[in-house]
């Protein structure tokens, strides 16, 4: 028993040191390849980057063109080129879109907007400061690939995904990259390194985009030349006039009232799932929740259950009972407070403004929209748009303190007068009540979604 100990002892002393050795390798190459791109300080100062070339695929026998372009911090276009097909893909800092090879431009969802955003992040970095991107690197070994001996790192993202990125053992160069890129596999081989502005850019690139292989042989290179924003965005030929977005609000929020209202006739159960991931890519917590939940006076009253697929004890579910009672004591006192307020209004002759949560008019305040557009979602015609801070605007309340620092892109409904879909993330970090409260790092993404049910709610 005392051997069985000590070796289990010893197998995790080794798991951690490797896991160390892994990391600290790792930086030592990414060390070495700055040094062998330009420098450190160069790569920190390369603030856009534009790449054009002619193109040969495996799915046509004419040649195509290939452009590239990334603007700091964190804009990103790719297109192909080839016989009358235009593929696009790009993110402008709020939201991923691209265009498929039937010429439809459509916004991107889910783990596939993450992935060009990763690719964002990914091109931007140039692999220098990724502590900053929150960007994690992993040793995986030595592999040969395309005649070279290769390291091979591993790249975790905060949002999850990865990425795989290998570097010639002599020249210290990459070599190649494997990454998913809105839903498709991708391999991008390198060769025929030069020097431009002081860095090193290959001049061949060979991509594998799913079945196709396509082979590029840049004719230009720019580096820190004028990027416009507009490179990013979507087509203006693809966007449409905005109606009167304070009418459009206003008409939301009341629909959203008359929606919690209803709600009260619904219950449910809903489950949380939560993952976070060391620098090395490895799955360093996992939990879930499991929760019932009702709603009274437009607020969610939610109840814990269960954790990690396991009931509750019996100690553990009478004290969240008894959460859920005093927040319905809460609740009840509060608009008993208000009806009162309001009734003593009335005799007095008066009008009551309701002052309830925040709804989607902040962002009407606190926001400025760009690339408007229509698509389908769902099934239902939306009006989509991309949203960013208002530079002019001074925040007066903590609600608008933190829109202020969101951007992201917001899915309309116009007929049911309700917001489809909503993707945001946090372009600074912010702190409640110093820190204490919570603190919302830069990076820190969410999204919010609902649908009709029984065509009411």
């Amino acid at each position: 028993m005392r051997i069985l100990l000590t070796a289990f002892i010893l197998s995790l002393l080794l798991c951690a040191s490797a896991t160390r050795l892994a990391a600290q390798e790792a930086s030592k190459i990414i060390d070495q390849y700055l040094k062998a791109a330009g420098g450190s300080k160069t790569l920190a100062r390369l603030q856009t980057l534009s790449l054009d070339g002619v193109t040969s695929s495996t799915r046509s026998e004419k040649s195509g063109t290939y452009t590239f372009a990334i603007k700091q911090p964190n804009r990103y276009y790719s297109e192909f080129q080839n016989e009358g097909r235009t593929s696009i893909e790009a993110y402008n800092g709020k939201s991923a879109w691209h265009q498929t090879d039937n010429g439809s431009f459509e916004t991107l969802l889910g783990t596939e907007a993450l992935e060009v955003e990763a690719a964002a992040q990914y091109y931007n970095s140039h692999l220098e400061a990724l502590s900053k991107r929150k960007i994690g690197a992993s040793y995986r070994g030595n592999v040969s690939l395309r005649g070279h001996d290769s390291y091979e790192l591993a790249l975790t993202f905060p949002s999850g995904i990865s990425w795989e990125v290998y570097f010639d053992t002599q020249s210290h160069l990459i070599v190649a990259e494997k990454a998913t890129i809105a839903g498709v596999a991708r391999e991008f081989d390198y060769d025929d390194y030069r020097t431009v502005g002081g860095i090193k850019l290959p001049h061949h690139l060979e991509i594998h985009r799913g079945e196709e292989v396509v082979s590029v042989d840049l004719i230009h290179a720019a580096v820190n030349g004028t990027v416009g924003e507009r490179v990013f965005d979507f087509p203006v030929k693809s966007q449409v006039k905005l109606p009167d977005l304070k009418t459009l609000f206003e008409q939301i929020d009341a629909n959203q009232k008359q929606i919690d209202k209803i709600k009260e006739n619904y219950a449910g159960t809903q489950i949380e799932d939560e993952i976070e991931y060391d620098k090395n890519e490895r799955v360093a917590k996992r939990e879930s929740r499991e929760y019932t939940f009702f709603y009274l006076s437009g607020e969610e009253i939610t109840t814990l259950v269960k954790k990690n697929g396991k009931a509750l004890s019996s100690e553990e579910a009478r004290k969240e009972s008894e959460k859920t009672q005093k927040r319905i004591e809460e609740l009840q006192k509060k608009e008993k407070k208000k009806e009162e307020k309001a009734e003593k209004a009335k005799e007095e002759g008066k009008e009551t403004q309701d002052k309830g949560d925040p709804g989607i008019e902040i962002f009407l305040r606190v926001c400025q929209f760009v690339n408007p557009r229509r698509e389908r979602f769902r099934g239902q015609d939306v009006l989509v748009f991309d949203f960013e801070p208002n530079p002019e605007y001074k925040p007066k309340n903590l609600e608008e303190r933190v829109v202020k620092e969101l951007a992201g892109v917001v899915w309309i409904d116009e007929k049911a007068l309700d917001v489809a879909r909503l993707e945001a993330y946090f372009i600074g970090d912010v702190r409640l009540a110093g820190g204490l409260v919570a603190n919302l790092q830069k990076g820190t993404s969410f999204t919010f979604e609902q649908a009709f049910i029984n065509n009411e709610v």
